[in-house]
């Protein structure tokens, strides 16, 4: 890699693990490194500037200079506590969403459980995370990322945690981003880098606790059950099949326009 490569990741607490040896361990120095909300990443990268980004999952079906870094990524197998549709009336009754789009990748799977599995085609409402104006203006909200962790939802209102939703519907994981290169920065050395900032940071979730829950606000023993217990950083054959049938499910709703399908680089995948 005879540049730095410009990297954008986002600035949840998910992603920390995952950039963790980019900030503090072995890898530090050999990327360019900023931060950003999931859907910034994708705009960054379609605009190329940065060259390599965690965008939503979704982007990968509408973004052809995509190709997926193999091993690591963010997604569940059952409840992640950090996708939440907080409902003020039952989810089968709902007819609007007040949605933080900062990333889209949860705003499409929110429309494909409340389609397939409940018959609701709900109109989406763009808003800042906060919640009690959000279901002043909808019959639910969808919170995302450190927002949703640190919710304390008020007495009557149910919370629905789409990670739970996804895998009761498909019994496969749920990839919500992945490691990402646009084309022309496609080296395959860059997967080696990017597993091993990740096995870093695994093997320092303590430090990571420590340090990013209080300035996040959000309660230690919370933060260190959704990092070790609720979140998912491997990338192997469940979740490709997870993540090929989420874009199928999005194209047949018409929520992306392309034909669904992803490219990896031609890397094999390390056990993290």
């Amino acid at each position: 890699m005879p540049a730095k490569p410009r990297v954008c990741a986002v600035e949840y607490l998910n992603t920390s693990p995952l950039v963790w040896g980019l900030l503090h361990g072995p890898q530090k120095g050999q990327v360019d490194l900023s931060f950003r909300l999931p859907a910034e990443c994708a705009d960054l990268l379609r605009a190329g500037q940065a060259d390599v980004g965690i965008p939503p999952s979704i982007e990968l079906a509408t973004n052809p200079e995509l190709v997926v870094i193999p091993g690591c990524s963010i997604s569940s197998d059952g409840p992640v506590g950090s996708v939440l549709l907080v409902c003020r009336k039952p989810i089968d009754q709902i007819e609007t969403v007040a949605a933080d789009t900062s990333s889209r990748t949860s705003v499409a799977l929110a429309q494909i459980v409340l389609a397939r599995k409940y018959h609701r085609y709900v109109k989406m409402r763009p808003y800042p995370p906060r919640i009690a104006e959000m279901l002043e203006i909808a019959d639910a909200a969808l919170l995302i990322g450190d927002p949703a962790l640190r919710l304390e939802p008020a007495a009557g209102l149910t919370v629905c945690d789409l990670g739970v939703e996804w895998q009761a519907l498909t019994h496969l994981p749920m990839v919500y981003a992945v490691w990402a290169v646009r084309r022309p920065a496609a080296d395959p050395e860059l997967a080696s880098l990017f597993q091993a900032s990740a096995r870093y940071g695994l093997d320092h979730l303590d430090r990571i606790v420590a340090e990013e829950a209080p300035r996040r606000g959000i309660p230690s023993g919370a933060a260190r059950h959704y990092l070790s217990e609720r979140i998912r950083f491997c990338f192997g054959e469940p979740e490709r099949r997870g993540l090929s049938l989420f874009l199928e499910y999005a194209a047949e709703l018409g929520l992306i326009s392309r034909r669904p399908s992803f490219e990896t680089l031609d890397e094999p995948a390390l056990a993290l």
